[in-house]
């Protein structure tokens, strides 16, 4: 699991790392944080469905079966302790439980909740709220402290006080993928959806104990960074990886976590990593976002509906504000022409298209309720909002918050 950007006493960020099973393609070899070859997460039987298995129907080579589905074998282990590269791993605990990799809607929804049910009782014992949303509504960036450790002082020198007015919470969301080429393609096709990303998880309209006007206004501080934006337009590994070696040589960066990149490959796991969603207010909901992103890949892997062009990007900064202001009620531009769209009517026409994935990938369920809130114009900016109307203090709205998230409170 991941955790958004920062963590503070009211706050918590979410993260998941989806398995998906995408199709072939050619082996390659990544030269990026650590020189691994881009694992696929999840089993793969070449068409994007999921490949099942069982006692008398075994796994291929290099896969183990987990709940009647192929998943990476990544070695017996359920957390940092127990091996290398844990986060790479899907085994099951001894309690019955599992860890690791999601391999499904029902897989993810799982793990959130029970991680949340041992969070929520901690903190309850130690006289602490944890709640959703992307931002910490009426905190002060000049109230902050650094954490103590070497790279975060880094960062305070380089940033100042932008390092400190950082108090953001995202979740993050990782899709695996077959090779690095493939990522790659991936993530340039994922950028005509950001703003369906963005104004489903939107749930950050107070900084500083002031309604800002946008729906997810966490995004303005990730903007403020020299590094953030959208990844170069290269489609294979050996152009991305000659990109990468000059910009270290630059001194720029020092790893691939200097780029605070929308949606940025992940080497180490094998995976493209989605960053723009807002820690929606509940597990739940995070767990449905997630859902609908996977269900969106193996649609866009499966039928390639559109080949990715530089060109593109003449319209993705437009696109990604009018998400952050506006949420569903922004107006979208098609790239590649002048056919505009609002937000809300074209993740209703992409949920149509993607329904048949969704429901191979099991996630129908997380699928409808999306659709139900989108058809309402329901996202966390409209809940908090409604909130603090309803009781007039920012303090009483995020101690509702943490009981929501918690699951005491619907």
């Amino acid at each position: 699991m991941h955790h958004g950007e920062r963590r503070s006493r009211a706050s918590l960020g979410a993260g998941l790392l989806l398995a998906l099973l995408s199709l072939h393609c050619a082996p390659s070899r990544l030269s990026g944080d650590d020189d691994q070859d881009m694992g696929i997460g999840g089993g793969g039987d070449g068409g994007g469905g999921v490949l099942t298995c069982s006692d008398r129907m075994p796994c291929p080579t290099g896969q183990r079966c987990f709940q009647s589905r192929c998943v990476p074998d990544r070695g017996a282990c359920c957390s940092d302790n127990d091996c290398q590269n844990d986060t790479r791993c899907t085994s099951q605990a001894a309690d019955g439980g599992t860890c690791g990799i999601c391999v499904d809607y029902n897989d993810a929804l799982a793990q959130l909740r029970g991680i949340r049910n041992t969070l929520a009782h901690q903190a309850d014992r130690l006289g602490i709220l944890l709640s959703g949303g992307g931002t910490h509504p009426f905190q002060h960036w000049g109230q902050q402290a650094i954490f103590d450790a070497p790279r975060f002082h880094h960062l305070s020198q380089l940033y100042g006080y932008l390092a400190k007015q950082f108090t953001v919470f995202g979740q993050h969301v990782h899709i695996g993928c077959a090779c690095p080429d493939q990522a790659l393609w991936l993530l340039h096709a994922f950028g005509r959806y950001i703003p369906h990303l963005i104004a489903l998880s939107a749930a950050s309209p107070f900084v500083q104990g002031f309604d800002t006007g946008f729906q997810s206004a966490r995004l303005n501080s990730v903007f403020a960074f020299p590094l953030s934006g959208r990844a170069p337009f290269v489609l294979n590994w050996e152009d991305f990886s000659a990109y990468y070696r000059k910009m270290i040589a630059t001194g720029v960066v020092k790893s691939m976590k200097d780029f605070y990149w929308d949606i940025r490959p992940k080497p180490e796991f094998g995976t493209i990593e989605l960053r723009v969603m807002d820690t929606p207010l509940t597990v739940d909901r995070a767990a449905q976002i997630a859902a609908y992103a996977q269900a969106l890949a193996r649609y866009l892997l499966e039928e390639k509906p559109v080949e990715p062009q530089e060109d593109d990007y003449l319209v993705y900064t437009f696109n990604r504000f009018q998400a952050c202001r506006f949420g569903y009620d922004g107006t979208l531009v098609i790239p590649g022409g002048a056919e505009q769209r609002v937000i809300r009517d074209d993740i209703l026409r992409t949920m149509a298209i993607v329904e048949v994935h969704a429901y191979d990938l099991g996630s129908t369920e997380a699928l409808n309720l999306l659709r139900t809130e989108v058809l309402q114009r329901r996202n966390g900016a409209s809940e908090v909002r409604d909130a603090y109307a309803r009781e007039g203090a920012l303090e009483e709205v995020v101690r509702q918050g943490s009981e929501r998230w918690a699951g005491r409170l619907t």
